[in-house]
């Protein structure tokens, strides 16, 4: 019987070249979706799927994540002063969403590298990985993203990764999987390669930053060749479990942003604007107006 996952990491280590320049002096994790960083959604998602202990792997210039999760206490003094308990009651919840802790990585030497910086914290334990640049959107009253994975892997005692079909266009931007569909949501991953050319892949599956792992993936790591740049790539080290039977491929539902590609951040900014409540009519609205206006400019 596989061990309960209790523990997430989340690596947030990188530089956000790809929202340059606001990523000069901004991590590209604290970007908003409407009213919220991108990496609380991570962490959201995280809680919602009964994770509890979280820790985030930072680099460089970080520190305004920890200081995001942290108390606020002359913003709190103020609110309270002023009455304003609705902003008060907001401000104080990002603290106490989950225990959350923090490591750094010291040199920009890529994903699995910031992996193997978890160890000490989820020691012999499963443990999922959620990558910040992809936002899993799940009705409420539905699972959540990493939560499906962690069905998975109860179910199947394999490690676990988030599938979705791609078109031929994007798939050199991700993991592309070869398989064979075992039910209505899952898939036995035989192989897994890294970014391949569009005339060398498996299929139309393509692997997101959604995983669940088991503590062998450390070993797994430290013995993957690097490739050609000299970086150990985390699809290899997946490749190492898929040659030995142990990797299944989540069909996820939900809906999924690349919030680091920027039309992806818009529509995920416009379509959870309408999503809320206080939000949605407005935005609805607005979005109707400006289509009339570029239809009578045409």
């Amino acid at each position: 019987m596989s061990k309960k996952v209790t523990k997430a990491v989340i690596p947030a280590a990188g530089f956000g070249t790809r929202f340059l320049p606001v990523t000069k002096s901004v991590c590209k994790e604290m970007l908003p979706i409407v009213d919220k960083p991108t990496i609380q959604y991570i962490v959201e998602e995280a809680v919602a799927a009964g994770i509890r202990d979280i820790l985030i792997v930072t680099g460089k210039s970080k520190k305004i994540l920890e200081d995001y999760f942290d108390s606020a206490p002359e913003l709190e003094s103020l609110l309270e002063r002023e009455g304003k308990e609705e902003f008060l009651q907001i401000c104080r919840s990002t603290e106490k969403l989950a225990n959350i802790h923090y490591i750094r990585q010291s040199h920009a030497t890529g994903f699995a590298d910031a992996i193997l910086l978890a160890q000490t914290f989820t020691g012999g334990d499963p443990f999922a990985i959620l990558l910040g640049d992809d936002i899993i959107y799940t009705p409420k009253g539905e699972r959540a993203g990493i939560g499906q994975l962690i069905d998975v892997y109860a179910e199947t005692g394999k490690p676990a990764v988030a599938v979705m079909e791609v078109s031929d266009a994007d798939i050199p931007k991700y993991a592309n999987i070869k398989g064979t569909q075992t039910g209505d949501h899952t898939v036995s991953i035989e192989q897994i390669v890294e970014k391949p050319a569009v005339c060398e892949k498996f299929s139309n599956r393509a692997v997101i930053g959604r995983y669940v792992v088991e503590s062998d993936i450390y070993d797994i790591i430290r013995t993957t060749p690097p490739s050609q740049s000299g970086e150990v790539y985390f699809t290899d080290a997946l490749g190492a479990l898929a040659k030995q039977d142990r990797l299944v491929g989540c069909l996820f539902t939900g809906k999924r942003y690349d919030a680091g590609n920027k039309l992806e951040y818009l529509e995920a900014n416009i379509e959870y604007a309408l999503r809320d409540p206080s939000l949605g009519d407005g935005m609805r609205s607005y979005i109707k107006s400006l289509a009339k206006k570029l239809e009578n400019r045409e």
